[in-house]
């Protein structure tokens, strides 16, 4: 598809001729279709073909026969007749075109992987990417900038590289598998998208990343990474205890509105929090040939009496995992099995699903006409708004909860109970309601869980359902003081795993105290983590609600989230 700007109608009936549609007009010519070499053979080409192929096994067979026969009579095979010379010249000429017509191009391949055998990689490679081919020989039609960029390399084999990754012989996939530098890697596939593309990363850092970190496990074929600011809001006083929040986010004010949010909550005595549920889930669907069939399965998971049995199946995926329970939902011969456990102190997503896969392979003897149609069926839910999570919770159902005193609300807030009472309850409750929310009966309880998420390595796509909130204001102590709250069904986090071994979002989780694995009491990192997450949310809420509530909002956001910087002198010089 041809993604070139069309010109105005006005400038094409003025006649006048934009520098772009010259350039149009050079390409369209230039792409017309060149003459083939068989355009010149006098016969079809399917016809010369079959022609060659008869003549050269034909002239083969003769040879093969003619000098059997002299070795049989003793003759000197260098003594040959006026048809074995035709013979020979026939057999030679063929093979030059049968060469030329399908060999090269094979030929050149097979050399090229004989001499590349440690580019290749198997589907087992965890560099192996099935729905990312390697850079294409012929790169799509892209608008070229005027000049090519020509990116300097320290040494001539890392050119020989890059042109090889732009010509589509070597797989971008396969680059750290053959370098053995993660680092060298990134840099050569970088120069190569820019020449395959025709446009600039600059401003894209290289250096500065450990490579060697992420193979295998946070990303693939990597040629940079993006910066995202972090900013420290607290400290948070939560169950006795201070904490320095870092937020990374590119939101002006949403830190230092933060920041406000726990002043209020500090001065007022701190907030509190309490776990309700902690446990990760997968859900498969299985089908069977009939509606009683599944049914029958469903009493079988469910029965109190065979819970130990599936648990020690189960349990086998690890030392942390512990079924908590399954809960069961029928669509026709359609059965969703929804598996709880506990994970420890990871997000624990993969350690469920073994476990999952470990029980589903052990039903298959009692129901052998199960048919497994995935182990993810969506009853999970994962990275999806659901009212299943809403309900019933998953990964850390936390509330967390603060009495703020009337001048703090006053002086540090620059509002009234009455107003923020209200205006709860008409925005976060009664506006959701009329909005038909699914758990967002908050004000912006997804700002924090993202900011929070990114610096700390969790994954970002489960902000969806870790944002569930509802927030509560009501007055306490004869209307005198405000008492809020903030809960939470559904917070995914993990302190290992995944990015949480990265340098800097492992760092972040160290200024939390919850870095890596407990190993004390398994599990307590990432609950506290989750615990701090909640009452970052209920900061966030208490300031942004007084904003609004005061008329401040415009004006905040005026202030602090645009730049005084001239963003035009910046581009052009």
């Amino acid at each position: 598809m041809d993604n070139r700007r069309r010109p105005s109608k006005a400038a094409a009936t003025n006649g006048q001729h934009h520098p772009l549609q010259k350039q149009q007009k050079q390409g369209h010519r230039s792409s017309s279709p060149a003459p083939k070499a068989s355009d010149a053979l006098p016969l079809p080409l399917y016809l010369t073909n079959a022609i060659f192929f008869t003549l050269f096994f034909s002239v083969a067979y003769y040879l093969l026969h003619r000098w059997r026969d002299k070795i049989r009579n003793s003759t000197p095979l260098h003594v040959v007749t006026l048809s074995e010379i035709g013979a020979l010249v026939s057999l030679i000429a063929s093979f030059i075109y049968l060469l030329g017509f399908f060999g090269i191009d094979f030929v050149q391949s097979f050399i090229s992987r004989a001499s590349n055998d440690a580019w290749d990689l198997d589907e087992t490679d965890p560099n192996y990417l099935v729905t990312c081919p390697p850079i294409a020989a012929q790169p799509p039609k892209l608008a070229r900038p005027e000049a090519p960029i020509i990116t300097p390399l320290a040494t001539e084999e890392d050119e020989e590289i890059v042109k090889s990754v732009v010509a589509g012989a070597i797989p971008s996939y396969s680059l750290e598998t053959k370098l053995g530098d993660c680092r060298r890697a990134a840099m050569i596939r970088r120069v190569a998208l820019q020449r395959v593309t025709g446009r600039s990363l600059e401003g894209l850092p290289l250096e500065g990343l450990d490579y060697d970190s992420i193979l295998g496990q946070c990303c693939e074929m990597p040629v940079g990474y993006v910066q995202i600011p972090v900013g420290i809001a607290g400290p948070l006083l939560l169950d006795g205890f201070e904490y320095s929040i870092p937020m990374a986010t590119t939101e002006g004010c949403l830190v230092a509105s933060t920041n406000r949010g726990c002043k209020a909550i500090y001065v007022s005595g701190g907030a509190s929090s309490m776990l309700l549920r902690d446990g990760m889930t997968r859900a498969p669907v299985v089908r069977f040939g009939s509606a009683k069939r599944a049914s029958e399965l469903k009493f079988f998971l469910e029965n109190p009496d065979n819970f130990d049995t599936l648990a020690v199946v189960f349990n086998r995926s690890s030392r942390f995992a512990k079924l908590q329970g399954v809960q069961c939902s029928i669509a026709g011969k359609n059965l969703y099995a929804r598996f709880c456990c506990s994970t420890g102190d990871a997000m624990g997503m993969n350690m469920v699903s073994k476990g999952v896969q470990n029980v589903l392979d052990f039903l298959q003897s009692d129901f052998p006409d199960m048919d497994v149609i995935g182990i993810s069926g969506n009853f999970c839910a994962d990275k999806k708004p659901a009212a299943v999570n809403w309900i019933e919770g998953r990964g850390k159902s936390i509330v967390c909860e603060a009495t703020i005193k009337e001048e703090v609300v006053k002086k540090v807030l620059k509002t009234s109970v009455a107003s923020l009472v209200e205006l709860n309850m008409l925005k976060n409750l009664t506006g959701s309601a009329v909005a038909g929310s699914l758990g967002g009966f908050n004000a912006h309880a997804g700002n924090i869980v993202s900011a929070i998420f990114i610096a700390t390595g969790q994954d970002p796509a489960q902000n969806v359902e870790s944002s569930h909130c509802i927030t509560m204001m009501e007055a306490v102590n004869d209307g005198k003081d405000l008492h809020i709250s903030v809960t939470m069904p559904s917070i995914e986090v993990g302190t290992v795993g995944g990015g949480t071994q990265l340098a800097s979002q492992s760092a972040c989780l160290n200024l939390l105290g919850v870095k890596g694995a407990s190993k004390e009491s398994p599990g307590s990192n990432s609950r506290l983590l989750a615990a701090i997450v909640a009452g970052s949310v209920l900061a966030g809420e208490l300031s942004l609600m007084s904003a609004i509530a005061a008329g401040q909002l415009v004006r905040s956001h005026m202030k602090y989230n645009r730049s005084s910087r001239d963003v035009s002198a910046a581009a052009s010089s």
